[in-house]
């Protein structure tokens, strides 16, 4: 079987974290993103929220041994990832490695990454949540490190701003979907306390779900996106 018709067959007992149709387009669509942005077999990726390898599957193939890190709370679908979609061999000489914190604690794997990926998270995220990610990410990842993530974009009469402060949707406590918008204006005031830099981008666009490029300090180049200068 191809990754999508494994991904077919697993999602008959394990929730996939997305649209099981587009699962190998969407896992692919990560890898083109970060590919875009300069990634490279020995750069460093710690992929937030990784569920059963969407997005891991095609960068635990393409990046050097000891590269790839991520981090899964719901321990059940990214066991049942790893033993679908990875190959032992490729299990074994790749060598990525996994935390099932759900506190987005960066520090386990105690490595500066190049590359944060965060497919998803945000639109179930509360603002506290993204604020310490943003924390992690100015703490753990390299000076010229890229934070990419996806967000749906809060309007005033549509798609209202989420306040809350737990996770909504689906989760490995929770069977109940949902989603939430956040506004770029707020993203971008967070960004500034921390002296990052935020760009969104006008590629890669899914599910109305907008990819957010975030890097630390003035030095940033702008691609192919609208730039919040601060």
């Amino acid at each position: 079987m191809n990754l999508q018709q494994k991904a077919e067959q697993l999602s008959k007992t394990v929730f996939l974290g997305g649209p099981v149709k587009d699962f190998e387009a969407v896992g692919r669509l990560q890898f083109i993103m970060l590919l875009r942005e300069g990634l490279y077999p020995d750069s460093k990726v710690l992929d937030i929220g990784c569920g059963c390898l969407r997005g891991g599957y095609w960068l635990i193939h393409f990046l050097n041994k000891d590269c790839y890190c991520g981090i899964e709370p719901n321990k059940k679908m990214l066991e049942e990832g790893i033993k679908t979609f990875l190959e032992d061999d490729v299990r074994c000489s790749k060598n990525p490695r996994f935390s099932y914190n759900s506190d987005f604690d960066f520090s386990v794997f105690h490595e500066k990454f190049d590359f944060f990926m965060a497919r998803s998270i945000w639109t179930h995220a509360s603002k506290q949540q993204i604020e310490k990610m943003l924390d992690g990410f100015c703490q753990h990842s390299s000076d010229n490190g890229i934070f990419l993530t996806s967000y749906l974009r809060a309007s005033f009469f549509k798609h209202k701003e989420y306040w809350g402060d737990t996770w909504v949707g689906r989760s490995d406590i929770s069977d109940k979907p949902g989603v939430v918008c956040h506004s770029f204006k707020w993203v971008s005031e967070v960004c500034k306390k921390r002296n990052l830099q935020i760009v969104e981008l006008k590629e890669g666009i899914y599910n109305n779900q907008i990819w957010l490029k975030i890097t630390k300090g003035r030095a940033a180049k702008e691609h192919g996106g609208v730039l919040c200068c601060f």
